[in-house]
């Protein structure tokens, strides 16, 4: 067993940088991206349906990113707790919960719970790719774009037609270093662009920007690619916390597997120090018996 976890410790460990590059490598495309629809939502008048506040909202989802895999410590459990941590705040607020899952332990625990599930993507928890990104983002547009009225109590299984929703939340966790991995939550939609908002100074002309075809084409195309860039983000911070986990909780493991060898080696010493001693005693309890039997004869 400790061979076995120090194998998987060092390919966790090997598997890490890469992972923390990729990571970092999409970083310049989601600022851009980010600074690309703060201009147009900024400074255009065009209200658009992905960053518009519902007056009444109903119903809410959670998107929530586990792992495929297990043996890296609490890393899965965190996030769902995170997850339950959001779904019973929403739910104070009068609103219903679907749940949209990532990773095989994610969907095994709402599985166990017999909770229903409106959708999950598992098989990639280690190496996501933007193709799913895009899949998991396509969806969940698709679910805030329908109309909360039609939607059921409770959404159940993978349904062909999305139910709709008025928030979209992530819950993934959130790679800061080797040693500290954070579960986060954040809401994805309506749209809260955070960069670009502040007001310039009264001497500070404004900035003049031309959309061309039009705001409202171009905040169209962009809002779409913003979320699933940032699905794709999440994504990839989840892996690299994942493989962080792991290879901590695998090193532990390999630490714990030396403690056990050196007690049971001490054991298994002391044990036959015992029966040698013990044999000794019989041996020298034998010849003394026989040398009194063999005196008292003469």
């Amino acid at each position: 067993m400790k061979k076995i976890t120090r194998a998987m410790e060092l390919i966790a460990a090997s598997r890490i940088i890469k992972a923390q590059q990729r990571a970092q490598a999409a970083a310049p495309y989601a600022r851009e991206l980010t600074r690309a629809v703060s201009a147009v939502a900024t400074f255009s008048n065009v209200e658009h349906a992905l960053t518009t506040e519902p007056e009444e909202p109903k119903r809410a989802a959670i998107l929530i990113v586990t792992s495929d895999r297990g043996l890296a410590g609490s890393y899965s459990s965190s996030v769902l707790k995170e997850a339950e941590r959001l779904a019973e705040k929403l739910r104070s607020e009068g609103k219903v919960v679907d749940s949209y899952i990532t990773g095989r332990k994610g969907v095994a625990y709402f599985t166990f719970r017999r909770r229903p599930v409106a959708a999950s993507w598992t098989g990639f928890s280690d190496q996501p790719s933007y193709d799913v990104a895009r899949e998991i983002g396509e969806r969940l547009i698709g679910a805030f774009l329908a109309d909360t009225d039609e939607a059921p109590s409770e959404s159940v299984g993978d349904a062909e037609e999305p139910a709709g929703v008025d928030e979209v939340h992530v819950v993934y966790t959130r790679f800061r270093s080797m040693l500290v991995q954070e579960p986060t939550a954040v809401r994805l939609l309506p749209l809260e662009v955070v960069e670009g908002t502040e007001k310039p100074a009264e001497e500070e002309a404004l900035p003049l920007y031309e959309f061309e075809p039009g705001a409202s084409e171009v905040l169209d195309e962009l809002l779409p690619r913003y979320v699933q860039s940032r699905i794709f983000f999440a994504l990839l911070q989840a892996s690299a916390s994942e493989l962080a986990a792991r290879q901590r909780a695998m090193k532990a493991a390999t630490d714990n597997a030396e403690e056990l060898i050196k007690k049971y080696t001490r054991m298994a010493n002391q044990a036959r120090q015992a029966g040698i001693t013990q044999e000794i005693s019989e041996i020298v309890g034998g010849v003394n018996a026989l040398a009194d039997a063999t005196a008292g004869s003469e």
